[in-house]
């Protein structure tokens, strides 16, 4: 049993209040952390604000249950593991639980609500185990008062207050109300694991019948009897702006109300606020139809006002700077020069990968209503409170005057960090005095920006005689900035290493795309390291095994970021259950450490028709205690799909900053027929606090696919798309 503090400093984080018709409110000043952040963790540019949120738990007088899920829900079903937790530590029956989703309020929840970084579980552990534990505690204190009994002679199970003899018992509900004028407690006690009766179980996703039977709760299910539509139109290439447009006659056209050039420019801009068009033309109407009828017939004067670039440019551009960029992060350990420059033999390897979309099933939409001075917002945000900050400074409206309630997100991937749309759907209706929901096409979507960078690296490694590894180099360049983790994997397990970023120009719009970074860097790593293994005439496993035990014997350098022997659990677990020996035909592995969690797959191909098909996928993973397990094999199943698709089939192409390939016709998404045939997740079990899960799956598994190609084709992959050339076999 563990005993925590339920205070921060000085102050308590809980504070209690008795419900309206009777029961106990406990409303949380929720520290998604109760623990300094690790300063050797890599952030991946989340601001630190995202690391603090709120919430409320409700004990109604009938014993029911309700919790308010603050985080915006994007698929990693945190509606469900969140609650998980606090009713856990308030030790009522999961089946008495009601899960709502809480709005963005600044009085309810002092701190901003987010969706990123696989943070929720991870920095939510803590937190809301207190505020189950402290619920329980307070009715078992007012238990203890009501029947006259001490405080340690109770107990609880599923809700119910019991004597020790089990002979005398009290409901939740009945001591709800007294509850709420119990002292919250300096001290809580709190679960050791193998009390656990709900974390660790499979709970089905709170939202999921409504779901199947297609209720409204996605952003763009959302409307209200006196709402507009509008619909945008944005410069068709990065380097453009709009100068006018045909508005008189777009107005007369059937169904449409008006048509106009809106600015989304944001005072002081902060880092959600990231745009490549700024000035679009709205148009606004009742019917989605006759809206996109008219933005047919516009006739715009677009202008150029920067640099017109094609995939040619950037490709041209990474290749230069991967050389003469500017360096933005330098580790060096050892001697790396000398042994290069000395080596019997160096292998040089150049990986790189192309800008790609976040591609959500739900177009961008936002509904919004703005007033004289107050504005209401609903729909699909990852960062609520970045939104409402952005609104507040364009339309000079004080914060406490603004409402942002969240929905259900039909895919977030980072796409919706960035606020643009809720911006733009609020100058809309200010601009025509009425409630309006903006929804985007899908052409709007993969043509306004906001992608996964392109990213370039080399790596090099040199050996001695004896074809043992003596050095190794990895130098990354990005637009704008490098993949490069230099206190990663392998820092700390060679003698002589040297990892460098370098940034690039470019006008085109980027941002975090699900595993930031590590979705590129990964795949290269992983590609390359069993090129090094092939070298050394080593098993690839065998060999990263060998370099992850050098840097827990005696590691290298004074600090690299991942846990070792975690590494080697992973590695060993996904050895056994891949069936992996030295004469796997076919299978290819990758290991890889992100958002605080480790994880090691195994890809297995097979010919058909001559062509390679996925067969099998094995996955380890050490995050730490599960939470749910349904869904964490889900996100895990997910992550490896969204991973080798995006790897072997996506790209997006520009010619004079125009993007070609604009829909899905033409943007090439993995099909289910393409999809591996089996996936299976196994995680490692142990009693350590739980880290990120939506998004460590996804980088390993590049990483996999390339190495079990070269053992399907004989060739080495090493440009993203895997798929874009149709030669896959060597001649």
């Amino acid at each position: 049993m563990e005993i925590i503090n339920t205070r921060i400093g000085r102050r308590s984080f809980l504070k209690t209040s008795g419900a309206i018709g009777g029961g106990l409110l406990i409303g949380f000043n929720w520290f998604l952390s109760c623990k300094a952040l690790n300063k050797r963790e890599p952030l991946n540019s989340v601001p630190k604000e995202w690391f603090k949120i709120n919430g409320y738990i409700r004990i109604g007088e009938n014993g029911m249950v309700t919790i308010m899920s603050p985080n915006p829900e994007i698929g990693q079903n945190v509606m469900t593991s969140m609650p998980m937790i606090v009713a856990e530590e308030l030790d009522t029956r999961w089946e008495n639980v009601i899960v709502k989703q809480g709005k963005l309020d600044e009085d309810a929840f002092k701190n901003p609500q987010f969706a990123g970084g696989s943070l929720s579980i991870k920095k939510g552990w803590d937190p809301l185990r207190i505020a189950g534990a402290t619920g329980r505690y307070m009715l078992i204190k007012a238990a203890s008062k009501e029947l006259n009994i001490p405080f340690e002679n109770l107990i609880t199970d599923k809700g119910i207050i019991y004597d020790k003899s089990k002979k005398i018992k009290i409901d939740y509900g009945k001591v709800a109300s007294k509850a709420a004028n119990i002292k919250v407690p300096d001290d809580v006690s709190l679960k050791s694991i193998e009390q656990y009766k709900i974390i660790g179980t499979s709970k089905k996703n709170v939202e999921g019948p409504k779901i199947v039977k297609g209720k409204s709760l996605f952003g763009i299910d959302f409307q209200t009897e006196d709402m507009l539509i509008s619909v945008i139109e944005h410069p068709p290439a990065f380097g453009m702006k709009v100068d006018n447009f045909n508005r008189d006659e777009i107005k007369d056209m059937p169904g449409i109300l008006d048509a106009f050039i809106i600015d989304t420019s944001v005072p002081n801009p902060g880092w959600a606020d990231v745009n490549a068009f700024n000035e679009i033309i709205a148009i606004v109407g009742n019917k989605t139809w006759n809206l996109l009828q008219a933005k047919k017939k516009l006739k715009v004067k677009w202008v150029t006002v920067d640099n017109l670039e094609s995939s040619e440019d950037h490709i041209l551009r990474l290749e230069k700077d991967l050389l003469n960029g500017t360096v933005t992060e330098t580790r060096i350990d050892g001697n790396p020069n000398d042994m290069f420059e000395n080596a019997f033999k160096v292998i040089e390897r150049t990986y790189s990968c192309p800008f790609i979309a976040h591609n959500t099933l739900e177009p961008m939409n936002f509904f919004a209503n703005v007033q004289d001075n107050s504005v209401e917002l609903i729909g699909p945000i990852q960062t609520p409170k970045a939104l409402e900050n952005s609104i507040s400074s364009l339309l000079e409206i004080p914060i406490e005057n603004i409402e942002v309630k969240m929905t259900r997100i039909g895919g977030g991937f980072g796409r919706r960090l960035y606020v643009h749309f809720g911006l733009e759907a609020a100058l809309i209706s200010k601009k025509i005095g009425a409630p309006v929901k903006l929804v985007y096409t899908r052409e709007d979507d993969l043509t306004q920006g906001v992608y996964r960078p392109a990213y370039k690296s080399t790596y090099k490694a040199a050996f001695n005689s004896k074809n043992e590894l003596i050095a190794f180099s990895v130098l990354g360049v990005g637009m704008p900035s490098g993949p490069v983790f230099p206190n990663r994997f392998p820092a700390g397990a060679i003698d002589n290493y040297i990892a460098e970023n370098k940034s690039s120009k470019t006008n085109i719009s980027t941002g975090a795309w699900r595993a930031p970074k590590s979705n590129f860097i990964a795949g290269a790593e992983q590609a390359f390291i069993d090129e090094i293994a092939e070298i050394c005439k080593k098993d690839p496993i065998d060999f990263r095994l060998e370099l992850l035990s050098n840097a827990m014997r005696d590691p290298v350098g004074k600090n690299f970021d991942y846990d070792p022997k975690r590494f080697i659990n992973v590695l060993k677990l996904v050895r056994d259950k891949s069936f992996w020996s030295s004469n796997n035909e076919f299978k290819g592995v990758a290991t890889y450490f992100c958002h605080s969690t480790y994880v090691a797959e195994v890809v297995e191909m097979v010919l058909v028709d001559k062509q390679p098909k996925i067969k099998n996928v094995w996955c380890a993973v050490d995050c730490g205690i599960v939470i749910n397990k349904d869904s964490a094999k889900n996100m895990i199943e997910g992550s490896i799909i969204d991973g080798i698709g995006h790897a072997l089939y996506c790209e997006l192409n520009f010619k004079d900053g125009r993007v070609t390939n604009n829909n899905f016709d033409k943007y090439n998404l993995m099909r289910f027929n393409q999809a591996p045939i089996n996936i299976e997740v196994f995680f490692v079990e142990n009693n350590l606090s739980p880290t990120g899960l939506g998004e460590p799956g996804l980088p390993p598994a590049i990483g996999a696919l390339a190495n079990s190609l070269y053992r399907v084709t004989g060739k080495r992959f090493y440009n993203q798309p895997f798929f874009a050339n149709e030669n896959l076999f060597e001649s």
